[in-house]
């Protein structure tokens, strides 16, 4: 079998009589330090965080070391996002009047409309979603997604809740800033 896979006999013995290398030793008691620095830290601390904490208890390792052993360990630290800006408030578009004026109870359905849109971060990037919500039953009226934020996107989702209710002329479609009230005559 030496010949086989060409390595010397005594080396061979060697292997069989120490199976552990002292590295091996020392990377198993080092993933169980990491994996508690990893849970302490509730899952937030990356290696450059593991590899101070474990400096701050004496033991000096490089930060690759760390990152293999946390890879060996399958620790994945949590990854804040970035914060991304939706509003741009520096524009010369016109402000529409406020119609509605903090006058969120509505007595018929289909005569208030309230849009917004949020984004959500997802693995292929940001997906943005408008809604149209009735102010007087407070249910979403209709929807839009797109992955970019687009006035498209709003008409998309204002048309949707007027082809599906048909409202009565003189709906009011509330908004934020930008061209933000407007009475629909349909």
């Amino acid at each position: 079998m030496c010949k086989v896979i060409k390595v010397s006999r005594s080396s061979y013995y060697e292997w069989l009589n120490y199976p552990e290398c002292n590295r091996t030793k020392q990377d198993q008691e080092l993933i169980v330090l990491i994996n508690s620095i990893f849970k302490e830290s509730r899952g937030n601390y990356g290696s450059r965080s593991i590899k101070k904490k474990l400096e701050r208890q004496g033991k000096l390792i490089s930060r690759r070391r760390v990152i293999r052993l946390m890879r060996e360990a399958n620790l994945v630290c949590k990854t804040k996002r970035k914060f991304k800006a939706t509003t741009d408030s520096n524009h010369k578009l016109p402000i529409a009047p406020n119609l509605l004026n903090r006058q969120f109870k509505v007595n018929k359905p289909n005569s208030y409309y309230v849009g917004d849109i949020t984004y959500i971060p997802t693995n292929e990037g940001w997906l943005y979603l408008a809604t149209v919500i009735d102010l007087y039953s407070r249910r979403v009226a209709s929807w839009s997604m797109d992955d970019n934020m687009k006035a498209e996107l709003v008409n998309k989702a204002l048309l949707m809740a007027i082809w599906q209710r048909k409202p009565p002329k003189g709906l009011v479609w509330h908004t934020d800033k930008v061209v933000s009230m407007c009475q629909i005559v349909t």
